[in-house]
């Protein structure tokens, strides 16, 4: 790939005496750039006096006025932290790259897409700032070149003398992988923290666009605030103290009005917190006697448990002596009726033991009825196996029957196996049958390969048949194409793109495939309706345009691409999808309106189609918006064109294109201008009669071969026919012969077999002889497992005998002690009725001793719980409370203690309630905020006093010091306008509020119009982008940063504008009293003098101050000492701009860096000699050019 390196100068004479213009050529290399047909990176022709030349002065001591160029030098120097030398490597556009710009004013030209504002990006993402300050990608990742992992960004620093040995040199190395950044400060691995620190302690200001101006961030500029301004232009020219004063009076203000806020807020609380207690002052009296009467009640209910407590013990004391006179009659009458229940207790022993008998008996029983049940279970399985026994008996009985009757008829069958033995068999020769059918096989199948043979022949003829048929078909097409318009698109389509073309013949024959109508390319289906404009629409396309297909539906786009690229492997294919209309493209003025403009019409006008191919034209090509004309556009026509809304127009030798960049205004535009071209492909031309007596001879010659190769056809087939019917003949004789071969092979071979099926009949008889003796062997297994059986059942039947006798004796003794129980419950229950009214007694005294009981624990709980509540009471009482229940009468029930509770809310009715229930706590907080309130007010009222002699002390050390600043800018600001006929001025709006002082600027562009703010109301874009330009280099002077960067600030100001803007930049940059002009200017364009004798510009401007601080040093008035701190020219400067307007001015110190890009460029910069390219080209020209002084 061909990198970018700075190529080297040619060796020159250098002489130390001649100072002039310096420059360096970056060359730059990228794949996808079109190569510039002219110096001015537009298609205009370059003018003769441009100085593109790389800082060489042209001296015309050569034959045919060929240029040498003599390089200049200068004496400046950079300052500490200008910029010394940018290198770059796979970064963005550029392969290889290295820039050295001059320590003054340096001008980045070349045209749009070469890589200028590349540079830009690269200083901000070298020194340590991130991608947000250029306002182009997200991630610094984006920044590395495609195709390439990683970027390296190497920038050189002017050092300080007093700090530095050498220059810094800082590295940035961006890795495309993990989207990061890695920094090293000479050499020495380090972070981005440092860098910013290095690049701060230089003052460089990457983040402040007074300082630093990218392309996009041109826009954010001009909607900057005038308070934004205010800190930007601080930053750039003042020191840091000032920023921080003027943020500690934002501060400071800030504190001031929340101070204010909350004085007036307690102001007025403490107002209305007053003025409410005086209205409510004689309620609250009223409330507090009302509370004293509340507070009594609140007593009386509270000593309500202390009666309860004192009834409830009485009532507890009562009830404990009833309980022990209870107890003492129940233990008398228990002693007295004591025999009579000692005879019930002792038969209700002996009911117990009785029925302990009867249940175990009753167990008994049962477990005789389970052994009885088992032995039954027993007897039926015996049972069972029984008859299972006698089955197998009548199943081997049945098995030996069958076994019999298979010894007998195998028995007849070796009988008659043997006789058949004995016979002689008959005689077969299979060798005789076996020649005979392969006889007949060959020559079915020498038949059978002749017959193929014949078939191949037929199949050739038919395919040549076809293949002549298709050319004849084709070039009766073509013959009729040759004598058609139509025909002869298609031809010419073919030659352009045979792909296409076979693209379209797909088309054509698969249309009904398609939801819609797929359209060919516009060559076959468009025309030009007026032939004279036919050189002008055809030079509006390009190839591609012109051989694209349009599908109406994305579903056929999709399937067309599919099949031609996937299917059909073509490889040059255009296609578009258009589903619109012509409604949809309509024409930016009414064709009446064209004639003011030089017009005739629309390029939409001359040229005929389908309308979707016409509309898919208008999307691409812009018919409906291209006017037309017959006519060179005349220079009255151009400028209203030019302001007008048609951007393209088409006249009889030349096309016109305007491009428009709005975020520099309505002004800033470029004008593309190529030349028509002779048209190729939408002419009328003869019949080529050549081609067409070629193609009815090859009709003539294919036809008669299609007339022999039917002749062959028919031969050959009659000769297959033949050749079928012998094969059908020998068929059948083979068929006759191999069936009487089977027959005979069949008889001998059953014949052969016969010992076999002896032996093998013997074999089975031998087997169902050995199965009826196994059989007998079962029978006697099965008689000896029945007599076991039988003598096992009669076991079985003794013991379940037994068994029945052993459960009928145990059912006798059951039912005998069964009978004990009934006589022991009579005589139990005879007892007990005899006994009843005793019982009774007892009970009816065992009930009354329980209530006793239940009072006693009744009495007991009430007064626990009553005396817990008193305690939980007494537990948050006060002195008060406690002082009034001890004072009650400690008689006094609770029916008393009611009526007196009754009585006090009683009074408490009598009393008006008032509107709220709260109204004394809050009167008394309200006392308490009152307080508060006056306290805080006072220390308040100190605070503000204090933040007013903050803000005083700041202000009468900063508010000078801004003005004075703001006062040297302004003098600057109006001393530039008043160069260019206007005016201008520079003031500080002064707000209540710090954070809103801003920057106002006032300018006067015409002579009867009064100074007026610049905004983008009352200024056009160009008069914007002069005042933007003249207050940044206002700057320039008193600025403290080592470099500034603006990107292309000049693309809204018309010529005259950027030709004056330009030669104030280059006095202010390089100071006044080195500027030369390279041509002869109007007086309005004229470079300023150099007026030696006089004070320069810096002198000028520094005269009206006091003091201030520029770069480190100190300028004084004419009261001091009167020297210039800053060098001539103040800081570096960078200039990017696509393009320069001729004749412009230079001066001493400038460097302009020339940026050269395209796919042609050389592997190796130092083949290509810029100077040597320049000189050759004026040469021709025939130009001289005035050198630089």
């Amino acid at each position: 790939m061909p990198s970018a390196v700075t190529p080297q100068r040619r060796s020159r004479e250098i002489s130390s005496d001649d100072e002039d213009i310096e420059s360096s050529v970056a060359a730059a290399s990228s794949a996808t750039k079109k190569i510039r047909v002219n110096l001015n990176g537009d298609a205009a022709p370059a003018s003769s006096a441009l100085l593109l030349s790389n800082a060489y002065e042209p001296v015309a001591d050569e034959p045919l006025q060929e240029e040498v160029l003599r390089s200049r030098q200068t004496k400046a120097k950079h300052q500490p932290g200008s910029i010394v030398r940018v290198k770059l490597a796979n970064f963005v556009t550029y392969t290889s790259v290295e820039f050295l710009p001059g320590p003054s004013l340096n001008m980045v030209i070349g045209p749009n897409g070469t890589g200028k504002s590349t540079l830009v990006c690269a200083i901000c993402l070298g020194l340590g700032w991130g991608p947000q300050h250029l306002g182009r990608a997200k991630d610094v990742s984006e920044f590395v070149k495609h195709g390439e992992q990683e970027a390296n960004i190497e920038i050189e620093l002017a050092g300080d003398p007093q700090r530095h040995r050498r220059n810094p040199v800082i590295k940035c190395n961006i890795k495309r992988e993990n989207n990061k950044s890695t920094f090293s400060i000479d050499g020495k691995p380090s972070n981005k923290k440092a860098v910013i620190e290095l690049c701060k302690s230089f003052t460089i200001q990457i983040d402040n666009l007074c300082q630093f101006l990218p392309q996009d961030k041109v826009v954010e500029f001009a909607a900057m605030t005038p308070v934004e301004l205010l800190r930007s232009t601080q930053r750039a020219v003042a020191p840091q103290e000032m920023l921080d004063m003027h943020d500690e009076l934002k501060e400071h203000r800030k504190q001031q009005k929340e101070i204010e806020a909350k004085v007036q807020s307690d102001q007025g609380a403490l107002e209305n917190l007053e003025n409410w207690q005086r209205t409510h002052a004689d309620d609250v009296q009223r409330m507090r006697e009302r509370e004293v009467v509340k507070q009594r009640v609140r007593y009386l209910e509270t000593a309500r448990p202390f009666p309860k407590y004192r009834e409830a013990r009485d009532a507890h004391t009562i009830a404990k002596k009833r309980k022990k006179q209870a107890s003492d009659e129940l233990e008398a009458l228990k002693r007295e009726v004591e025999p009579s229940l000692e005879a019930v207790n002792a038969k209700q022993a002996y009911q117990q033991q009785v029925e302990t008998a009867t249940s175990a008996r009753r167990k008994a029983v049962h477990d005789a009825e389970k052994a009885a049940d088992s032995i039954d279970r027993k007897l039926k399985t015996l049972h069972d196996r029984k008859g299972e026994l006698e089955a197998e008996v009548e199943a081997e009985k049945n098995g030996g029957k069958d076994n019999r009757k298979e010894v007998a008829r195998l028995e007849q069958n070796i009988t008659r196996l043997k006789k058949q033995i004995e016979e002689q068999p008959p005689e077969f020769e299979i060798s005789g049958y076996n020649e005979r059918i392969r006889e007949k096989q060959r020559a079915m199948d020498d038949a059978s390969r002749r017959v193929q043979d014949l078939k191949r022949k037929q199949e050739d003829l038919g395919h040549r048949g076809r293949d002549k048929n298709q050319r004849i078909q084709q070039a009766r097409q073509d013959l009729a194409n040759l004598e058609s318009q139509a025909g002869q698109q298609e031809a010419k389509l073919k030659s352009s793109s045979i792909d296409t073309f076979r693209a379209w013949e797909w088309i054509k024959q698969h249309q009904d495939e398609f939801e819609q109508h797929v359209y060919g390319p516009p060559i076959v289906e468009c025309s030009v309706t007026d032939l004279r404009y036919v050189d002008q629409i055809e030079t509006l396309f390009q190839r591609g345009q012109l051989l694209t297909i349009t599908c109406q539906t994305k579903n056929d786009f999709k399937k067309l691409g599919n099949i031609l690229h996937d299917q059909m492997h073509l490889a040059e294919i255009n296609m578009q999808h258009m589903s619109g209309t012509l409604d949809n493209f309509p024409p930016p003025v009414n064709r009446d309106q064209l004639g003011q403009f030089g017009l005739t019409g629309w390029a939409l006008d001359y040229i005929s189609g389908p309308e979707p191919v016409m509309a898919m034209l208008c999307a691409s090509v812009r018919l409906n918006s291209t006017g037309m004309g017959d006519r060179d556009t005349s220079a009255e026509h151009f400028d209203l064109l030019q302001n007008g809304p048609i951007e393209n127009w088409v006249t009889k030798r030349s096309i016109y294109k305007i491009t428009r960049r709005r975020e520099y205004g309505p002004s800033a535009m470029s004008t593309n201008v190529r030349d028509v071209r002779k048209a190729q492909l939408w002419t009328n031309q003869p019949v080529d009669m050549t081609a067409k007596r070629d193609l009815q001879e090859n009709i003539e010659g294919w036809t008669s071969e299609l007339v022999d190769f039917k002749r062959e056809m028919d031969e050959a087939q009659e000769e297959i026919e033949k050749i079928r019917a012998t094969i059908r003949d020998n068929h059948e004789e083979v068929k006759t012969l191999q069936a009487e071969k089977a027959w005979k092979q069949k008889t001998l071979a059953d014949i052969r077999a016969l010992p076999v099926k002896l032996s093998q009949q013997e074999e089975r008889l031998a087997a169902a002889q050995q199965s009826i003796a196994a059989m007998r062997q079962r029978l006697q297994s099965i008689a000896s497992k029945q007599d076991d059986l039988t003598h096992e059942r009669a076991q079985a039947a003794i013991d379940y005998s037994l068994a029945v006798e052993s459960l009928q004796t145990r059912h006798a003794e059951l039912y005998e002690a069964e009978i004990a129980l009934i006589e022991a419950k009579s005589d139990l229950a005879y007892l007990i009725e005899k006994n009843t009214s005793v019982k009774d007694l007892l009970q009816t005294k065992q009930e009354e001793v329980n209530e006793c009981v239940a009072q006693v624990r009744h009495y007991s709980d009430v007064a626990k719980g009553i005396f817990a509540e008193i305690r939980q009471i007494m537990t948050g009482w006060s002195e008060e409370t406690r002082i009034f229940v001890e004072e009650l009468p400690q008689n006094q029930t609770s029916e008393e203690l009611e009526a007196e509770i009754e009585s006090e809310r009683a009074r408490l009715d009598l009393t008006h309630e008032g509107n709220d229930r709260g109204v004394i706590q809050q009167f008394e907080a309200r006392e308490q905020k009152i307080q508060k309130l006056r306290e805080n007010l006072e220390g308040l009222r100190e605070e503000l006093t204090e933040a007013e002699e903050r803000i005083t002390g700041v202000r009468d050390r900063w508010e000078p010091e801004l003005d004075r600043l703001v006062g040297m800018i302004s003098r600057s600001f109006g001393e530039n306008m008043k160069e260019i006929g206007c005016a201008g001025e520079v003031g500080v709006a002064k707000e209540e509020d710090f954070e809103d002082w801003s920057i106002k600027i006032l300018v006067k562009f015409r002579e009867s119009e009064p100074l007026t703010p610049l905004d983008s109301h009352r200024q056009s874009g160009g008069e914007r982008a002069v005042s933007t330009i003249f207050y940044l280099m206002s700057l320039q002077s008193l600025t403290r940063s080592p470099f500034r960067v603006v990107d292309e600030i000049n693309q809204g100001m018309d010529p005259r504008n950027e030709r004056l803007v330009h030669r104030r930049m280059v006095g202010i940059a390089c100071g006044s009293d080195s500027l030369s002009s390279s041509s002869s200017l109007d007086q309005e364009q004229q470079p300023l003098n150099n007026n030696n004798n006089n004070n320069n510009d810096n002198n000028n401007n520094s005269t009206s101050f006091d003091s201030v601080t520029v770069n480190g040093d100190v300028l004084e008035n004419n009261n001091g000492v009167a020297k210039a701190a800053a060098p001539v020219g103040g800081s570096q400067y960078f200039l990017i701009t696509p393009k320069l307007l001729p004749s412009l001015t230079y001066a001493r110190g400038m460097r302009v860096l020339c940026i050269a890009s395209g796919e042609h460029m050389p592997e190796k910069a130092d083949k290509v000699d810029f100077g040597r390219c320049v000189d050759l080209a004026r040469g021709l020209r025939g130009a001289t050019t005035v050198a630089v002084r």
